[in-house]
């Protein structure tokens, strides 16, 4: 499995949370390569169900969430510019004069998130240094009114623009890798135990509306009702001004291996066999250590459905997280991968 190939797939498809069926029909057709029945649930969520030879094996559920932060269109004004808020936390700073897509029910139109050079500013503020309100976002699309309306509707997705880009020969940035790397991560477990005797079953989750509340898991992990869970995400990668001591120590560094978090909302057990699982196969790996719950993601959702799971997180680092430049080494993705088909292997 090429994993930069696997993960081009995946970031060039659209899904804004709420709006995952271009990504999520990405993901179903490339988990049926291991999971032929692999489906989607009533929300958009990608599951499949892979069975292990031995009776009353445990379900170990392996969750990766396919959806993306982006804009959902709210109003058209009576000049044809498009208001937009943000659908998920987007990081507002690097939206002025961004271009971006329209995924319109008609057609995908293109437009630019408007923007006021200082020098045309004639109020007292200072505009250059101000963050764009969630509540002021606007599009310019080049349409009237009447074309706006016939070619827009309200409730339409927008994603902003950004390409897969090889920064190196490791390193690779643009849209949506929180958290289709995490996704890519688990694809490549699963190539490596394509021809492993499963000891465990394997629930996979491919689940929608995590930028929105974790819904998505909820659902999934209900469902297929796991022993254990491990979920995979994005945390936050060293970069400039996360260098000093209050800071860098809480970041992962990017082509050091997986981050493996644990928090009091997390099962300690699992994090410690994780750890000695990567030890023995040399697999580089980094704590994360938090002193709540993890910050939002699957796992707490996961962890406390129906009567309980016993859930882990497994980290990806990325840089400039929630923008169109987000940043990951493409070793971490692999090394994510071989650690949880070791610890497939190892329950």
């Amino acid at each position: 499995m090429n994993i930069y190939e696997t993960l081009k797939q995946l970031t060039d498809a659209h899904g804004v949370a709420g709006n995952e069926s271009s990504a999520a029909a990405v993901a179903l057709s490339l988990l049926r390569q291991f999971e032929p029945n692999a489906k989607t649930d009533c929300h958009g969520s990608v599951t499949g169900f892979i069975q292990s030879a031995v009776e009353n094996a445990p379900t170990v559920m392996l969750d990766a969430h396919i959806d993306q932060i982006g804009l959902i269109v709210t109003h058209i004004d009576d000049k044809g510019f498009i208001k937009a808020e943000p659908c998920g936390g987007v990081d507002r700073r690097c939206l002025a004069a961004r271009n971006v897509t329209i995924h319109s029910g008609k057609s995908l139109l293109k437009g630019t998130v408007c923007t006021l050079p200082p020098h045309a500013d004639s109020s007292k503020s200072d505009s250059a240094n101000e963050v764009m309100k969630a509540d002021s976002i606007m599009i310019d699309a080049g349409l009237n009114k009447k074309q706006a309306e016939e070619m827009v509707s309200l409730g339409d997705v927008v994603t902003i623009d950004g390409e897969l880009t090889l920064l190196t020969e490791a390193l690779v940035s643009g849209c949506a890798l929180d958290n289709r790397a995490g996704v890519c991560a688990v694809l490549y477990a699963l190539f490596l135990l394509k021809d492993f005797v499963l000891k465990c079953n394997i629930a996979v989750s491919f689940s929608v509306q995590e930028e929105i509340g974790c819904r998505g898991a909820e659902v999934t992990a209900y469902n297929a009702e796991p022993d254990y869970a491990v979920v995979v995400d994005v945390s936050y990668g060293l970069s400039p001004g996360c260098t000093d001591s209050k800071t860098a120590y809480k970041c992962g560094k990017l082509g050091k291996g997986p981050m493996l978090g644990y928090s009091p909302a997390l099962n300690r057990e699992m994090f410690e066999g994780l750890k000695i699982i990567a030890d023995e196969n040399k697999i580089p790996y980094q704590l994360e250590i938090m002193n709540g719950d993890t910050g939002g993601t699957n796992a707490d959702s996961v962890s406390i459905v129906k009567g309980g799971v016993r859930t882990s997180l497994v980290s990806i680092p990325l840089r400039y997280m929630h923008t169109p430049v987000e940043t990951v080494d493409l070793s971490d993705i692999e090394t994510t991968g071989r650690l949880i088909a070791e610890y497939i292997k190892f329950m």
